[in-house]
């Protein structure tokens, strides 16, 4: 996972509540574990004039969208397909549980924001900056888990986070087997 500093991008403001994970990536192309090309099929039962197949909006990194993204089936490849097509933020009033959970996880970066504030962002028609460090989107605050903060800063997956304490694991490791006799077993 790449860590995340700050992203400067125009807007795709996307005024629609309740997207389910079926919407973000339909079914149909969730017959693969891989991480890559799944943007191509970001949205893709929308039809031509939605915003992100929009030449003007196919290079933004930042969603701004209506309450509870990402609800339905808790699939993963909602947040892979979201960044192998390039998006890095989304900010919304509300976010389904698991999808916020799995987005962390892979290193997309969720804010959530009261909807008028979210309303006043999509008017924005210029890049906006998000800086995760300074916790702001554009000047206006936002808040943050601290761990989900910090995890996204270093770019670390669960396995690489476990792996910051390989000294101790192999120390309990060690004690544990000298412990046990464990060794003498094998």
């Amino acid at each position: 996972m790449q860590s995340f500093k700050t992203v400067n991008s125009i807007i795709a403001p996307i005024e629609i509540a309740n997207i389910d994970t079926d919407m973000i990536i339909p079914k149909q192309y969730l017959k693969t574990i891989k991480r890559s090309g799944l943007g191509q099929f970001l949205f893709a039962e929308m039809g031509s004039d939605f915003i992100l197949k929009n030449a003007a909006y196919r290079q933004a990194e930042i969603i701004i969208t209506e309450e509870n993204f990402g609800c339905g089936s808790s699939r993963e490849h909602a947040a892979w397909s979201l960044l192998d097509f390039g998006i890095k933020v989304i900010v919304a009033p509300s976010f389904a549980d698991i999808f916020y959970s799995n987005a962390f996880k892979n290193g997309l970066l969720l804010i959530t924001l009261p909807r008028e504030v979210c309303q006043a962002l999509c008017q924005i028609k210029t890049p906006v900056t998000v800086d995760l460090a300074g916790q702001n989107i554009g000047g206006i605050p936002f808040k943050i888990d601290a761990k989900r903060r910090q995890v996204l800063l270093e770019g670390l997956d669960e396995i690489a986070e476990t792996l910051k304490y390989i000294n101790q694991i192999n120390a309990f490791e060690e004690q544990y087997c000298e412990k046990t006799n464990f060794n003498s077993a094998r």
